[in-house]
């Protein structure tokens, strides 16, 4: 690629997408199968948020220390980059394969943790099996989904969806059969995943179709184009997620006197909303456009949460549905731009993108703790959709098309 001057684009119109995937058809039954594991992945690191009530009670911790307990996890994010390099490069399939089994294990001890310490290194040792598993694996995805990337994207973040929606009730139902110490012993059902994967995958290319031939000049000229306006949204989006991911069972069990399944239970209804529109929303944006998908969502989205913290308590559930199908659903978009922009370093710019995302995922889970020690619940989430309004100019500085 030769360096020359880019116009910012300031339009809603994208131009038909490039295809440059390894595969020239969209193979259905690998996407499934990645899909597979990041299910059964994401059940387990979905643990942490329905069962943080009864670690908070536990340990006698306020909302900012029980919140950043999902920092530990996140931490490790900063290896994402490198991870991706090394995706581009090497295979590392089995970094995909084995991350369910290691995932599994490490938040199945959860309940076996005697203090805060000891959860925050448990936590940190299972974000590396994370960030092992979520920078390779959008780019295996892209290189079977041919030309239908926003399509694969959608089914890999609907299968995450779907793992958030059903880790809540499966972490309350392991501790209703075995207490909160005995959950270890979920930890099977992801090595069984583990070992499902190995058969299907082991001989999947994990790297480029022809070694090397990564460009890093190419990677950076690019990413100074993509990266900056791509940070301001998913800044705001994620500061909102960070409020109704991590703190609604807190939320639902302080500010709504709901009990622990019920609390669980609100979580699992806005990620099962998730899935549906993670489905819908990475399909769309293969035919109406990356941008115009993402303004309708980034729009709509603030404007739930704030209804669903001021509204009464029978529209409750509808707005979860509502905030679930709009507030979750970019990521597959966000996704499939990232892999767009970045054909020839698709693993390097994914870790890079997921290292912004967890950090700034971090940052605000800490800050709306922060904000809930001091003015309640409530307030944080109006702060959290208040600042994700803010990030709606940034879709339209997001490019267009595919760079050539």
């Amino acid at each position: 690629m030769t360096d020359r001057p880019v116009a910012i684009d300031l339009s809603l119109a994208e131009e038909p997408l490039a295809t440059s995937g390894e595969s020239d058809t969209f193979q259905l039954d690998q996407v499934l199968t990645i899909g597979v594991g990041h299910l059964t992945h994401d059940i387990f690191t979905a643990f942490l948020a329905p069962l943080l009530p009864l670690i908070q009670t536990r340990l006698g911790l306020g909302y900012a220390m029980a919140g950043s307990l999902a920092i530990f996890a996140q931490l490790p994010s900063l290896l994402n980059p490198f991870i991706g390099y090394m995706a581009d490069r090497v295979s590392v399939r089995y970094f995909v394969i084995l991350a369910p089994g290691v995932s599994a294990t490490l938040y199945s001890l959860i309940g076996l943790a005697p203090s805060y310490a000891a959860l925050a290194i448990l936590l940190f040792a299972a974000g590396i099996s994370i960030a092992a598993f979520h920078a390779p694996a959008p780019a295996m995805v892209a290189k079977v989904s041919g030309p239908r990337v926003g399509t694969g994207m959608s089914v890999f973040m609907a299968s995450g969806e779907l793992a958030r929606a059903i880790g809540p009730i499966f972490a309350v139902a392991g501790v209703a059969w075995f207490g909160l110490e005995g959950i270890w012993r979920l930890a099977v059902l992801g090595w069984l995943v583990s070992a499902f994967l190995f058969v299907r995958l082991r001989r999947v290319p994990a790297t480029p179709r022809t070694p090397g031939n990564s460009d890093m000049a190419d990677f950076w000229h690019t990413a100074r184009r993509v990266f900056p306006s791509l940070t301001w949204l998913v800044s705001g989006r994620i500061f909102m997620l960070a409020a109704v991911t991590t703190y609604l069972p807190i939320y639902m069990s302080d500010e709504r006197e709901a009990g622990l399944w019920m609390a669980a239970a609100a979580l699992t209804i806005l990620e099962a909303a998730g899935v549906a529109g993670a489905l819908l929303a990475g399909t769309l944006s293969d035919r109406l456009g990356r941008k115009r998908v993402l303004l309708v969502l980034m729009s709509v989205a603030p404007l739930l949460l704030f209804a669903f913290v001021s509204g009464p308590e029978w529209l409750a559930v509808p707005l979860l549905v509502a905030l679930g199908f709009t507030a979750i659903s970019p990521q597959p978009v966000l996704l499939a731009l990232v892999q767009d922009q970045f054909p020839r370093n698709r693993a390097l710019a994914n870790g890079t993108f997921l290292a912004i995302s967890f950090v700034v995922r971090a940052a605000g889970i800490w800050l709306v703790g922060v904000i809930a020690d001091s003015y309640g619940l409530n307030s944080a989430f109006a702060f959290s959709a208040f600042f994700a309004l803010f990030s709606i100019p940034s879709v339209f500085l997001l490019p267009s098309k595919e760079v050539e």
